[in-house]
This record gives structure tokens, sequence and C-alpha cells, in this order.
């Protein structure tokens, strides 16, 4: 049975309130056993659980890392480019290392 998530909770349990589920008045909960009562809606084809945003960290079937990696998927790949430069930029400094014992080497010489 899912788990909903959704800015307006209350809003949402009216509306399924409307539509002939039995939310918050103590149902039975066959399957959504952690559900908090309130926020808990049983009808004849299931259960469900509407959570609001700031319930997120208490849900069962969905997890906050979960959300993250769909509401802010950027912040993931934005620590490529950071490597990659890292990268580039290492190479160049050893390039110039390199370079500077080359000439260091043959300037004695002369």
């Amino acid at each position: 049975m899912p788990e909903q998530i959704t800015k307006y909770p209350d809003v949402t349990l009216k509306v399924l309130k409307g539509a002939g589920a039995v939310c918050g008045e103590g149902a039975p909960q066959k399957i959504l056993t952690q559900c908090p009562a309130a926020r808990f809606c049983a009808l004849p084809t299931g259960e469900i659980c509407v959570y609001g945003i700031d319930e997120i960290p208490t849900m069962t079937q969905i997890s906050a890392s979960d959300v993250a990696a769909v509401v802010a998927p950027a912040s993931q790949s934005a620590t490529a480019p950071l490597v990659s430069t890292s990268w580039v930029t290492g190479v160049v400094l050893a390039a110039g290392l390199l370079t500077g014992f080359v000439f260091g080497r043959y300037g004695k010489k002369r």
C-alpha cells in the first residue's frame, strides 16, 4: 500500500474522505501499521498513508535519500567538474615541474 507525500496533507485527507475513504477515524491498519492514525486512510481497495513534506524522515517506504536523489540530482553531478578540474590542475602542475627540472638541468651544463 502506498505512502503519499504532499505539500497539503490536510487537503489531501479531505479529498480522500470526500471520495469515501475512512481517514483518521481509527480504521484498522492492516498493512500500513506504522502510519500515524491521523494520516491513515482506509479504502475498499487498500490503504493510504498521507505525509506532509516535513514528515518525510518518518516514512517507512521512502527514505530522505530517495527523495534527495530525485529533487537535487544536480548536487550529485556537481562534484564531477571538481574532480576533473583537480585532475587537470595536477597534470598542469606536474608538467610545469618536469619542465622546470629539464630546463634547470640543461641550464647548468651550458
